[in-house]
């Protein structure tokens, strides 16, 4: 009777006796386990980075945003800062001002915030302090406006000056004393209005006194939980909704309302959507790999059965059966299909390592996924194998001994 043992030792010198064939018949499954183990890592590895980068920019964070101006006044600024649930919220301003200093002039985003930016933002501070309701000229700096921007650095208690061009064309200069420079994030998520390095910041009440203005863009808030955030954010859609005279039946239409929410709740899960559309794109395409790797090891097989015809007719006449003959060829398509599990789930593990790497986020990846793309392999060379190996088996033992 032929063991396993048996089986695995006379499929590796099958494999070995052709080496070169044998590693161009793994290369399709070596490709196709690669792929899908990097697809998984990558979608890990992006998933938690993404989940990092926007916690970050706040804690519980709602954003509310007009899509009309002089929409949002202190009325509603006090409106959603007494919805329970809500623990800050600053009103929001932003403009593109002329930013000079030592006679070198830069474009950049000015955002007039308020003194409780600092906590919904999650702002820390490299030197100096944030903005209160008290200051006036005066501003915060991002770390790269603060280091980058001017080609040298600007430190706290130095005057920049701003010009900005008010709605009427009118342009309004004034000088500002840097209050305070902002740590540069160790993430570097870019969502509008929120990202911190590449802005400065000046009271709300002094924007809006430069710009002749008694409205604000936005307003963005922070929740107590992110359990809660949901509920809260509903509570000021409510409270706004009604407030600014919204018609009951466009309460829940996003498209008819002059304003617009969003969390950070929300956001997590729209990039859990863009990861798995992506994830499900890629094991797609790791997928019709696989199968054409399969269908390689098909034809190599059938190539092998054809190759050693004699050798299976004298087996049989020795009295092996057909089970056997079928066993033996089975295994040596899963070996072939292990190996290349093998070197495909390593190739997948260092791919992802050195993108995730290159783009500087956190290497994540499910150990299980080892296993899965072993697995997943031996099946393909199962698979794969059944065919060529019930050929075999089938063969006349005679006409086996006759082939040359």
């Amino acid at each position: 009777m032929l063991s396993l043992k048996h089986s695995i030792r006379i499929a590796l010198g099958s494999i070995g006796s052709a080496k070169m064939r044998s590693a161009l018949t793994t290369l399709g499954i070596i490709i196709g386990i690669a792929a899908v183990i990097a697809n998984v890592s990558l979608g890990a590895s992006f998933s938690q980075y993404f989940t990092e980068e926007i916690g970050s920019v706040g804690n519980n964070f709602i954003i509310i945003q007009s899509k009309t101006s002089n929409l949002l006044h202190d009325n509603e600024l006090e409106l959603v800062k007494s919805t329970p649930g809500i623990t800050g919220v600053s009103p929001i301003s932003q403009q593109v001002a002329e930013v000079e200093y030592l006679s070198t002039t830069r474009q950049i985003s000015v955002q007039g915030v308020n003194e409780d930016y600092e906590e919904v933002a999650n702002i820390r501070m490299e030197s100096g302090s944030f903005l209160t309701d008290k200051d006036k000229y005066v501003a915060v700096l991002g770390h790269d406006v603060a280091y980058e921007k001017f080609g040298r650095t600007i430190s706290e208690k130095n005057t920049i000056q701003m010009t900005f061009v008010k709605a009427n064309g009118e342009t309004v200069t004034r000088n500002f004393k840097v209050k305070g420079i902002i740590a540069s994030p160790e993430t570097s998520f870019v969502q509008s209005g929120i990202e911190s390095d590449v802005r400065i910041f000046i009271p709300i009440s002094t924007m809006n006194e430069i710009m002749g203005e008694d409205y604000y863009w936005g307003f963005f808030a922070a929740a107590e939980s992110m359990e809660s955030i949901s509920d809260v954010t509903d509570e000021v859609d409510r409270r706004l909704a009604r407030n600014l005279g919204v018609p009951a039946r466009d309460v829940d239409n996003e498209d008819a309302k002059p304003y617009s929410l969003m969390n950070q709740e929300e956001i997590l899960e729209q990039v859990d959507q863009m990861s798995a559309a992506l994830s499900s794109l890629l094991t797609a395409v790791a997928l019709i790999s696989l199968i054409v790797g399969s269908i390689g090891i098909m034809n190599i097989m059938l190539v092998t059965v054809t190759e050693r015809t004699s050798e299976i007719g004298i087996m049989k006449s020795l009295g092996y059966k057909n089970r056997e003959v079928l066993t033996m060829f089975i295994v040596e398509s899963m070996v072939v299909g292990l190996i290349g599990g093998i070197f495909g789930t390593a190739l997948g593990v260092l791919g992802a390592y050195v993108v995730v790497g290159a783009m500087g986020m956190p290497h994540v990846f499910p150990l299980n996924m080892i296993f899965v793309g072993v697995f997943v392999s031996i099946i393909v060379g199962l698979v794969a194998g059944v065919y060529p190996a019930n050929k075999a088996a089938k063969m006349n033992p005679v006409d086996a001994l006759r082939h040359e």
